[in-house]
């Protein structure tokens, strides 16, 4: 008996079947101990090599889950491996009647986790017949855990973008969100009841798919109309100048606009298990002359003091938008 191998084995498993059921089962949990601390290694090395260059980013997300999904695999492997290793007949050749060595080891461990074994290697006792059908159940189990949790990822992407572009084909700045609202002679914004309440809806399932999988925050777009972390802040500001910069009798919905607030709120509270930290600085305060040109009526005496309280829920929007390697939605046309 090798107790060092053993231990070593029995290490390793736990620790990628907790990273596994953490990552995958926990809905709350976000990203496991070990998958999350790849995710971000693997993102600060990609931008640190591209220079942040949207292309070389955009493969990001996939490569991050290639690598998880390759990283609990080759530690479940390496993990029963290192089990069979601990004792020196816990295998031996059906051919020769040889004792396995380490690739003989590996090779009947990859077999065993997959299949049922070809036969070339036979465990020997019933410990080791146990330890072998435990391997082809871990293997099984969770590698069945590991697709669902790409599918499950890959259909959450697709919303993420999919409520970007909504939010960015009203306006792809704050000002510009709140033009399109505007109805112009009716001095009201006709019609934006139905987006704030999609909006919203989109953003809270949005809150809690990054909740879950912290993962999609790396999902980057080369397109900045699809990229969530630019369509968030544009969202936010604009519901910003909704509730404390338009004249309260032009107002859209003050139910909707606090419920689309509340829905961001959800978002922000992801950011901590995604390793996103509030920027140092404060982002630039919406262009409110912009909407004075269109003849909506403001009321924007106390907009700076408010701007000013809501100094810390602005920084945690710039660092989400530098997080995915963008910028704060700028005011130029």
């Amino acid at each position: 008996m090798e107790p060092l191998y053993l231990a070593v084995g029995i290490v390793v498993l736990v620790a990628v079947i907790v990273d596994i059921l953490w990552t995958t089962l926990w809905v709350d949990g976000g990203s496991g101990p070990l998958s999350g601390r790849l995710t971000t290694w693997t993102w600060r090395s990609l931008r640190a090599v591209s220079s942040d260059h949207p292309r070389a980013l955009s493969i990001a997300g996939p490569l991050i889950l290639a690598l998880t999904l390759a990283m609990w695999i080759g530690l479940l492997w390496l993990g029963w491996t290192f089990l069979f290793a601990s004792h020196p007949y816990a295998l031996v050749s059906t051919r020769t009647g040889a004792v396995a060595d380490w690739p003989g080891r590996f090779y009947y461990v990859a077999y065993t986790m997959f299949t049922d074994g070809n036969g070339d290697y036979t465990p020997v006792g019933d410990v080791w017949e146990i330890a072998s059908a435990f391997t082809t159940a871990s293997g099984m189990a969770f590698v069945t855990l590991g697709v669902s949790y790409v599918l499950t990822v890959l259909g959450a992407v697709s919303e993420k973008r999919s409520f970007a572009s909504d939010v960015t084909g009203l306006g792809e700045r704050s000002e510009a969100f709140v033009r399109a609202g505007w109805a112009g002679d009716a001095e009201e914004f006709e019609g934006l009841d139905l987006p704030l309440e999609s909006l919203s809806t989109q953003l809270s399932l949005l809150a809690d798919q990054h909740k879950a999988y912290p993962i999609l925050h790396y999902y980057h777009s080369e397109q900045g109309s699809r990229a969530s972390a630019m369509a968030v802040p544009i969202f936010d500001e604009a519901l910003t100048i909704f509730r404390h910069g338009v004249a309260e009798e032009a107002q859209p919905n003050p139910t909707l606009v606090e419920n689309a607030r509340s829905s961001v709120d959800s978002y922000l509270d992801t950011l901590g298990t995604a390793f996103i930290d509030p920027a140092d600085d404060v982002p630039r305060a919406p262009d409110l002359d912009r909407l004075r040109e269109d003849d909506i009526p403001m009321d924007d005496a106390e907009f700076d003091e408010v701007l000013e309280e809501l100094t810390e829920r602005r920084r945690k929007l710039l660092g989400v938008v530098r997080a995915d390697a963008w910028y704060w939605p700028p005011l130029e046309e």
